[in-house]
């Protein structure tokens, strides 16, 4: 990575891919594991050509292919979000979701799976913290799902304090198979643990990246709620404007892009750190990133991370 300094500003570039990888196992899923390999080798080869995103935040590292792809992309640092048997913290909802649960669609009472997330790093991971939302904030087969977020406080070598990339994947919609009120409170409460976990964990000092499967699209009542809970700037709603200034080198219809996935980024500057996108791309979508090796795209993001410096120099690398 490059640092330049100009006019006692100091500035530098940060790629952060987010990507569901469709890692379910048997029998939501069958016949992934060469798709799921090829995920692996071809990010392993972008590392290899220097090319690779810096941080990746994985969902639906379910199954063994699903690890053994993610492993194979060769990042040093990884750490996983919630497991299987993580317990939710001591202020998750206590009141039943509206409705009532049914064994038919996975309301189990018990997760079967961890939370099939995995965050990736070229640089340290100097500290991690995970929550799951727990059993009273899911709705339907996601509740098979020990779904949560996890934090990774990454070193950025020249950055005047570190980054704090946040991974989550949250409660599905029609998919679920749940009734629409039950798996609209579901989300509700996982938005507010999400915020909750944020507002606990935050170092304000750098910049923060909150990312993931958001599981929003075209749900203006999850949009509203989300948008209440959480004070964080959405990438598209920058980059869909001339004025935030961002290359957007994919296809977008609409005045609201960001309504229309379910993979989005979310920022935040700090006290000693400003952050903006600058370039937003898909990567494995079938065009010349890749072919499409899972149900979702790769969404890229580019950010330029700029803070003060007391004496610049005219350019310095750090690694």
């Amino acid at each position: 990575m490059a640092i330049t300094a100009d006019h006692g500003t100091a500035r530098t570039r940060l790629s952060v891919l987010t990507y569901n990888v469709e890692g379910l196992g048997w029998p939501a899923r069958t016949g992934r594991a060469a798709k799921l390999r090829e995920i692996g080798t071809r990010l392993a080869a972008l590392r290899e050509a220097g090319a690779a995103p810096d941080i990746v935040l994985f969902q639906e590292v379910f199954s063994g292919a699903a690890q053994r792809a993610v492993h194979r992309s060769g990042y040093p640092a990884m750490i996983p979000g919630p497991g299987r048997t993580t317990r939710a913290s001591a202020d998750a909802p206590a009141a039943p979701l509206p409705g009532k649960p049914k064994l038919k669609r996975g309301e189990l009472g018990l997760h079967l799976v961890g939370s099939g997330l995995v965050t990736a790093s070229r640089y340290p991971i100097t500290f991690t913290t995970r929550r799951a939302f727990g059993p009273r904030a899911c709705a339907g087969i996601d509740c098979l799902s020990n779904k949560g977020v996890v934090l990774a406080r990454v070193y950025v070598p020249g950055l005047p304090a570190p980054l704090d990339i946040y991974n989550t994947h949250m409660n599905s919609q029609a998919a679920s198979r749940a009734p629409e009120a039950r798996r609209i409170a579901a989300h509700e409460r996982q938005t507010s643990a999400i915020a909750a976990f944020v507002g606990r964990t935050r170092d304000h000092a750098g910049a923060a990246i909150l990312a993931g499967d958001f599981n929003m699209k075209h749900s203006d009542s999850r949009w509203e709620h989300f948008s209440r809970s959480l004070q964080l700037k959405l990438v598209h709603r920058i980059c869909a404007t001339p004025a935030g200034q961002c290359d957007v080198r994919m296809s977008w219809d609409g005045d609201e892009p960001w309504k229309d996935t379910q993979d989005l980024q979310f920022f935040q500057s700090g006290r000693g750190v400003t952050i903006r996108p600058i370039k937003v791309e898909a990567l494995f979508d079938g065009g010349p990133s890749g072919p499409a090796l899972s149900d979702h795209d790769g969404f890229l993001v580019t950010y330029e991370l700029s803070w003060r410096v007391t004496q610049p120099s005219a350019r310095c690398a750090a690694d």
